[in-house]
Parts: C-alpha cells; sequence; structure tokens
C-alpha cells in the first residue's frame, strides 16, 4: 500500500490535462453560463417593462435552434428537393449548402451586447461625430402600435451610420434587427453586427437555395414578432437622390401574410440626413466610369483609418463635429388596413399580381419616407449656391434666401430642422460646414463655391431636391 509508483512524465502530463478539462467543462463552464443566463433573464425583464415593444421570444432563441429549424423547414426541403432532382446534386451537399447558408443569415442576439455594449458604442459614436437630433417623431402614432404586432422601421439609405443613429435614437422604444449587405462580413465586426441581432444578406444573389433560407428566415423573424429595419433602396445612394425601392425582403414578409391572422405589420418610415455624409466622395467616385469595386474589407479599413485619424485629432482637440445627424420617424402605417383597402390578400396572390401590388406599396412607403427626410443646414445651403454657382453672396443675401426657401418648404409641410430656432444660426452652421470642408470659397466675406467641388454640393442638395416646389 506504501509502495511508489513511477508515472512517466507523458502519463502525468495527461491525466492532468484531462482533470483541467473536466473541472473546466463540468464546473466551470457551466458555472459562468448559469451567471451570465441569470444576469441575462434579469435585464431582459428589465428591458421588457421599459421598452416600447418588448423583445419576442424568438430574438431570444439560441442561434443552433433556429439554424435547425431553417435547415429542415418543410418548404426549405421541399427546395432542396426540387435542387437536387434538377441539379443532380447529392441531397447530403444540398442539405450541407443550406446548413452553411442558414449559419450565415441567422444573428445571435445577446441583449447584454446590444443594450449595454451597443448602446454606449452608439451613442460614443454618432456623438462624436455629430449633432445627434431626433427632428419629428409620431409620438401618439407610435405608442399606439400594436403589441401584438411586427414593426418594419423603413428607411432612407445615406451613410453607414444609418444603423448606428437609428439604433441609438430608438433604443428606448425596441430592440432592432437589420438587413445588412456582405460589406460588413469582416472580422470581428460580423461578430459584432450578429450580436446585435442583425443578420447577412447576399444582395442579388440568384442561388435558389440562399433565396429560400434567407425567404423562410425573414418570415419566421415576421411571424414571431421581431422588429426589423431595412432599406428598401437596396444600397447606398450614390448621387444623394433617393432610390428606386427594391422589393425583395417586402416581398418575402408579404409572400404568408393574411389580413385576418393574428398578427399585422406595421411600417414605421424612417428618414435621415446628415450635414456630412462620411462616404460622400467614395459614393460619388462609383459613378465614374469604369469605377473600381472596393471590397468589405477595403470599406473596413477604409473606416477604421478614418476612425484613428479623428481620435487622433480628438485627442489633440483640433477635431469638430461634422454638423448635424437627424433623424424623423413618420406615422406607422398597418397592412392589415392598407390591404383590406385594396381588397388584397397577398399569400393568394400569384406571384406577378403579388409583385406588382408589393411594388406598388414599396413605392408608397419610399414617398413616405422621402416627405420626412431633414432640411439640414448643409443641404439647404448647397441648394442655394447651386442656384447660381458663380455669384459671390454674402451672409446678408444668404439669410435672405435661406428665409425664402425654408418658407417654401415649410409650407409645403417639410419637416426643417432649425437649430435653436434661428434662421441666422442656420446659415451661420451651413456656411461653417461648407467652408471648413473647402466646397466653398471665402473672399472679403462673401462666399462662392469652389467649382471642381460642385458635384459634392450637389450631392448635398440632390437630399431635399424632392421636396422643393417646381417653378
Amino acid at each position: 500500500m506504501n509502495q511508489t509508483v513511477m508515472l512517466p512524465l507523458w502519463a502525468v502530463t495527461a491525466g492532468g490535462l484531462l482533470v483541467a478539462w473536466a473541472v473546466y467543462s463540468l464546473l466551470l463552464v457551466p458555472g459562468v453560463r448559469w451567471f451570465f443566463r441569470r444576469r441575462a433573464n434579469l435585464l431582459i425583464g428589465e428591458l421588457n417593462d421599459r421598452l416600447d415593444l418588448r423583445i419576442p421570444p424568438i430574438a431570444l432563441t439560441r442561434r443552433k435552434v433556429m439554424v435547425d429549424r431553417l435547415v429542415y423547414d418543410p418548404r426549405v426541403i421541399q427546395e432542396v428537393d426540387d435542387y437536387c432532382e434538377t441539379e443532380g446534386v447529392p441531397r447530403d451537399v444540398a442539405v450541407s449548402r443550406v446548413r452553411h447558408y442558414a449559419s450565415e443569415v441567422v444573428p445571435a442576439f445577446n441583449a447584454y451586447i446590444y443594450f449595454r455594449f451597443g448602446s454606449w458604442v452608439s451613442k460614443r459614436i454618432t456623438e462624436l461625430l455629430y449633432r445627434v437630433r431626433l427632428g419629428y417623431a409620431d409620438e401618439d402614432g407610435l405608442h399606439n402600435i400594436d403589441p401584438n404586432s411586427s414593426v418594419v422601421f423603413v428607411m432612407n439609405h445615406r451613410s453607414n451610420v444609418d444603423y448606428v443613429l437609428v439604433a441609438y435614437l430608438a433604443l428606448n422604444r425596441v430592440a432592432l434587427s437589420y438587413a445588412v449587405g456582405e460589406w460588413a462580413r469582416v472580422w470581428p465586426l460580423q461578430q459584432l453586427i450578429r450580436a446585435m441581432g442583425a443578420y447577412f444578406v447576399r444582395r442579388g444573389s440568384g442561388n435558389r437555395l440562399y433565396r429560400r433560407v434567407l425567404e423562410r428566415y425573414v418570415q419566421m423573424a415576421v411571424e414571431g414578432g421581431a422588429a426589423q429595419a431595412v432599406f428598401p433602396e437596396g444600397g447606398l445612394s450614390r448621387d444623394g437622390l433617393l432610390r428606386e425601392p427594391r422589393i425583395g425582403l417586402l416581398d418575402y414578409m408579404l409572400r404568408r401574410f393574411d389580413p385576418d391572422g393574428d398578427r399585422d405589420i406595421v411600417f414605421v418610415p424612417v428618414a435621415l440626413n446628415y450635414d456630412r455624409v462620411l462616404e460622400d466622395r467614395t459614393l460619388l467616385a462609383e459613378n465614374e466610369p469604369h469605377a473600381e469595386h472596393k471590397s468589405g474589407a477595403h470599406a473596413a479599413r477604409t473606416a477604421m483609418r478614418f476612425a484613428a485619424r479623428n481620435l487622433w485629432l480628438k485627442m489633440r482637440g483640433k477635431l469638430y463635429r461634422f454638423g448635424y445627424a437627424c433623424a424623423n420617424f413618420g406615422s406607422p402605417i398597418s397592412l392589415r388596413e392598407y390591404t383590406r383597402s385594396l381588397g388584397w390578400t397577398p399569400y393568394r396572390d400569384p406571384p406577378d399580381t403579388r409583385i406588382e401590388r408589393v411594388k406598388g406599396l414599396a413605392e408608397e412607403l419610399m414617398l413616405k419616407v422621402g416627405e420626412l427626410i431633414p432640411v439640414l443646414p448643409v443641404s439647404l445651403l448647397a441648394t442655394i449656391f447651386l442656384s447660381e454657382p458663380e455669384r459671390w453672396r454674402s451672409i446678408a443675401e444668404l439669410q435672405t434666401e435661406t428665409k425664402t426657401l425654408l418658407a417654401s418648404l415649410g409650407s409645403s409641410g417639410a419637416r426643417i430642422y432649425l437649430p435653436r430656432d434661428d434662421e441666422g444660426y442656420f446659415v451661420t452652421v451651413g456656411v461653417r460646414m461648407l467652408t471648413l470642408r473647402r466646397l466653398v470659397d471665402e473672399r472679403g466675406k462673401k462666399y462662392r463655391p469652389v467649382e471642381r467641388e460642385l458635384p459634392v454640393l450637389r450631392y448635398y442638395a440632390n437630399a431635399i431636391q424632392h421636396l422643393l416646389k417646381p417653378n
């Protein structure tokens, strides 16, 4: 019993590693998971008492469960069968592809990351870059949305900051799930985006298996009551004008919609505008013939360089914010009421008829968004300067023209953000932004556009072009 047992070093090392792994997997991991799960449940309970729209169960479902639900969804399985038959692909290969697509699409919402880390980051980023303002919101309409509805925020797409800005402004109302393009699928950005509840979309993909998986995820999210935010334009505006809406995601949402069903879909128009769009020159360059396509990794590197440069300026006390960033939230539009007014039952329509009606809905939604675009100093001053680009104007002349244009816009119902309720300050802020960016020359206290920068000025003027009365 007291004899010494000699073991080789490799056996002792292996045994020690096995014991350490057992302690880690059987004691530490379950304990840590229990701790964070308990904290998360307490946070979710607190948030559901505070938010206008509660976090739905589908947003809290484990990601692996959602992936499995997609892979074994009857409509996806039928698509797999058809795909194997027509393409001659082995079934296990097709199912493997479906699982890959499902893993790519399904988010990994984490309430802690969204409402603790995400809220802190969105606040810091937006307030570092801009003077952030909520210009207008139909508070009564938003407050009276049926909690059992699926809410879809329909937005124009000016900048990649849109995601952060709207999430920040809607933080006390709802947890939003975005459809994000492939540009963001770079490490570690994609992990953070997934944790914030967003899902990735391959725009323009013709892969039928992928499209079916994406369609079923969007439908599951809508049927589960998840609040979503979509950009019907399908991408950033390259010239500042509103783009023609694409109907892909909207069509997915409507394909199975029953006006007499238990859950309504409510669309909330959201309109954004900025005194400076960070990507303005890049977007304009893409309009040039033979413009080179930039990858998501290139966009991420550019964004990081931009952030680092501005952080350095901030540390040296030389960073000036980029003017105002403003969002307006319009009146909710009930899909149930909309379809009933047309005598339309989407899920019964043949594809061609449904698509035409979805196009009509998309155009109406974008019309509402267009009417809500905030009129900001840079957009309005750019409009004035472009009316006679060769003319030098004094501040007094700019104030007179601004007053006339603001009155015209106000009489047509445009949503004007007037800083400090002061038209003089409105002009001062706009001119300062344009001169700091060297878009406008100053000479003897008079101002005129820089000729080579006219495309940039036109980009900002285009944001409100549709609001101006025709001559």
